[in-house]
């Protein structure tokens, strides 16, 4: 066992692929703020794919994390000096082990906000980016809107000298480079959200307005927001991960990363003091990010959610035994073909044919083990972005929804928290209160869950959707999850 920290590299097995670069040379250029796995394994790794190259180097990342639970992230990384190991697992058993060293420290902004500021308002941060999910950008699902009654959204206006926020923490830093006259950073998103460089753009402008009008015009005129669009399965690391990095490699590494081989990122061209060459690594710097985000919204996240409620209420807890289920994957394959495509502009240079097939291929990949208790999390902030849309579109279109629909059932039927075995379900959301006490009325009040004015609007006076949505919720409750998906299939 080799424990990773910059002493050891030279003594890892040759197997596990080692930053070709001295790490001493590398100066920060980018803060992040959520440092979780799917940031080390995708915007981390292309500036480690840059940096092996000998560029980039002024580029290093500075992580930033916010929550109670990124404490543990700081103190894992600190003691490997900011190092961790990247695996890919290939469908046929490989792995590929590759060290990453672009991350060069980590801040846990409430134990000292003011560093991380003025780590922020040094001109050597060229790009703030962020991956702090959905639920961080803190608006309302329904309205799109800031929510100012958050606690600690009040608490960063009232003392905007000592944030908790990211809203709080990025504006501040933008405050002080406009008063010492140094030029804006530019925020760039790189969550699942349609539009999440607009998203972020609106989000911070109105934090920033409700604190300063003056400020907040001032970011919204200089402070560029990319739009971007992210792919990767990346699923939580797990202790048996960890330990067979250990048995197969010799590496001790607390915290490493997992993931498929299949990458994608496309970067709007649009940035405040330059940028790193990302195009020399295979990302794909565009004009308009649009049909590419809508593209993977509607068939890869929107399919994620196709897949995990009816899975796990029909016995299954990973993605790739329901993709390896030719009923399941004839349920997918007509929901994204008859439901989700139509709902798309072209996608320069993509077959849709050919992407869906190759997601069937990556959600079928018994070596990654995504759980389909991380899929079906957190789907208040999900639903509504990735599969209402398609709902909306097609009902204005004429177009077919009856898969959607039933989607949306088995939601419904998850969130009543026991699933066909009678086995209790942990539902994880931040809604979970307010989901399961509505979902108890499901078989009572049938139409109680999609009633949600909330989450749904006014999608239930909807005639053909509510329709659709009972005849799936009635099946869940009376047939089960299988048979449901069997009826889809044959229509």
């Amino acid at each position: 066992m080799t424990a990773l920290n910059n002493d050891n590299l030279d003594k890892l097995d040759p197997r596990v692929v080692i930053p070709a670069y001295d790490r001493r040379s590398v100066t920060p250029g980018i803060v992040h703020f959520g440092v979780g796995g799917f940031h080390r394994a995708h915007q981390a790794m292309t500036l480690d794919d840059l940096m092996s190259r000998g560029q980039a180097l002024d580029w290093g990342i500075v992580g930033v994390g916010v929550m109670p639970g990124d404490r543990r992230m700081q103190e894992v990384l600190a003691t490997q000096d900011h190092l961790y190991t990247l695996v890919v697992k290939h469908p046929d058993g490989r792995y590929d082990a590759r060290v990453i060293g672009s991350l060069v420290d980590y801040r846990f902004a409430p134990d000292d906000p003011q560093a991380v500021i003025e780590t922020m308002a040094d001109p050597a941060i060229r790009i703030v980016s962020l991956t702090v999910t959905e639920g961080g950008y803190n608006f309302h699902p329904v309205s799109g809107e800031f929510d100012f009654d958050n606690a600690d959204v009040r608490h960063d206006l009232e003392h905007p000298e000592a944030p908790k926020t990211t809203f709080g923490l990025i504006t501040e830093a933008l405050k002080r480079r406009f008063e010492r006259g140094i030029p804006p950073f530019t925020v760039m998103s790189c969550d699942n959200i349609q539009g999440n460089g607009e998203v972020a753009r609106h989000m911070f402008t109105a934090f920033a307005r409700r604190r300063d009008a003056e400020l907040g015009a001032r970011i919204e005129d200089e402070v560029p927001f990319p739009n971007s669009m992210v792919d990767r399965i990346t699923p939580v690391t797990a202790g048996t991960d960890i330990e067979e990095l250990a048995s197969r490699f010799g590496v001790e590494d607390a915290w490493p990363v997992v993931c498929e081989p299949f990458t994608q990122w496309v970067l709007e061209d649009r940035f405040a003091a330059g940028r790193p060459a990302f195009e020399t690594v295979g990302v794909q710097v565009v004009d308009d990010v649009g049909p590419y985000e809508l593209m993977k919204l509607r068939l890869l996240n929107a399919s994620h959610q196709a897949l995990c409620y009816f899975g796990y209420l029909a016995g299954y807890r990973y993605a790739h035994e329901v993709c390896q289920d030719p009923l399941f994957v004839d349920f997918l394959l007509d929901y994204m073909t008859l439901e989700g495509s139509p709902t798309l502009a072209p996608v320069p240079g993509v077959d849709l044919e050919a992407y869906r097939h190759t997601l069937i291929q990556r959600f079928a990949n018994p070596e990654i083990k995504d759980t389909l208790a991380r899929l079906c999390a957190e789907s208040s902030d999900r639903i509504p972005k990735w599969l209402l849309p398609v709902i909306r579109e097609q009902l204005a279109r004429g177009g077919e929804i009856q898969r959607a629909a039933a989607v949306v059932a088995s939601w419904a039927r998850y969130a009543e928290g026991v699933d066909e075995q009678g086995k209790p379900i942990e539902v994880v959301d931040r809604l979970k209160e307010q989901l399961m006490t509505i979902a108890a009325d499901n078989r009572t009040r049938p139409t109680a869950f999609i009633d949600n004015r909330e989450l749904f609007g006014d999608l239930s006076e909807e005639a053909r959707f509510r329709r659709a949505y009972l005849d799936a919720l009635d099946s869940l409750h009376h047939k089960g999850a299988r048979a449901t998906i069997e009826a889809l299939v044959r229509c």
